[in-house]
């Protein structure tokens, strides 16, 4: 970190995470304190290196780390919502955060979560367009994120307009714009590109200066084959952990097992050799 050669950095860390998971502490609490440290010394590698925005989030949500972040400091969940929304590619784990952040909102909150949990818990766009302005001033002034600010909010603006626009059945530009906090001109060409981008169904008129989206809805069955997709290998792997958990000692009895056979064979070769 102090040379700041992130590429050593980077596998380093991972070496120490591996080590955390994998030690035996002498108690619970002293593995929660290394794991503590991990996530705030880790903002130093995440936030330089060229992939740092992919590596927070797959180690942050982590099972172990989000349950550390809950318990010991709910305040990084202002850098690993950051890393989401710039990084559209882990747009998939917008759904896993805001649970996290719904847990933690009686402890913890600054501009950054609040803009996510008013967007995407109460759908208040007003209070998310106004969060977006505050979130401005907060990234500016913070250490690690003050070179993201342009990339969180044209990202946040995408996730904004996106919600925004698959609630809405007809969608005023001007309105739009005016949440976005974008200049009448600007926001229309943006709102079109954003339509083109994310393949939304739906069609501009630029006379009445409106965006009709055109309502899909997935048939029941598919929803059920979306949401059962999964069960028959989640089963498989339940059923082979409880069957190494109930059976501890099923290899050494294939051992004993193997080995009495030979013993039969040993014993009819001496007898006929005698």
């Amino acid at each position: 970190i102090l040379l700041g050669n992130w590429e050593v950095g980077l596998g380093d860390l991972l070496k120490l995470r591996e080590t955390i998971d994998k030690t035996h502490f002498k108690t619970p609490a002293e593995q929660l304190q290394q794991r503590v440290w991990l996530l705030h010394w880790s903002l130093f590698v995440f936030f330089n290196h060229p992939k740092g925005r992919d590596g927070i989030v797959e180690t942050f949500m982590l099972p172990h780390y989000v349950s550390t972040i809950q318990n010991a400091c709910p305040w990084i969940l202002r850098y690993l919502v950051a890393a989401v929304i710039t990084n559209r590619r882990k747009r998939n784990m917008m759904q896993d955060l805001v649970k996290t952040i719904q847990q933690v909102s009686y402890m913890y909150q600054d501009p950054v979560t609040e803009f996510v949990e008013a967007l995407y818990v109460d759908f208040d766009f007003d209070r998310a367009a106004a969060k977006l302005e505050e979130c401005e001033s907060v990234l500016e002034n913070d250490f690690f994120l003050t070179h993201a600010v342009d990339d969180f909010v044209e990202n946040a603006r995408f996730f904004l307009a996106e919600v925004y626009c698959r609630i809405h059945k007809r969608i005023d530009m001007k309105a739009l714009t005016t949440r976005l906090n974008m200049k009448p001109e600007d926001g229309e060409k943006w709102i079109v590109k954003l339509i083109r981008e994310s393949r939304m169904d739906a069609k501009v008129d630029f006379k009445e200066g409106t965006v009709i989206m055109n309502s899909s809805y997935n048939p029941v069955y598919q929803q059920v084959i979306e949401r059962t997709r999964n069960l028959v290998f989640r089963t498989q792997v339940m059923n082979s952990s409880i069957d190494k958990n109930s059976n501890p000692n099923k290899k050494d009895d294939a051992k004993q097992k193997g080995k009495q056979p030979r013993a039969a064979k040993r014993q009819e070769t001496a007898v006929a050799a005698q």
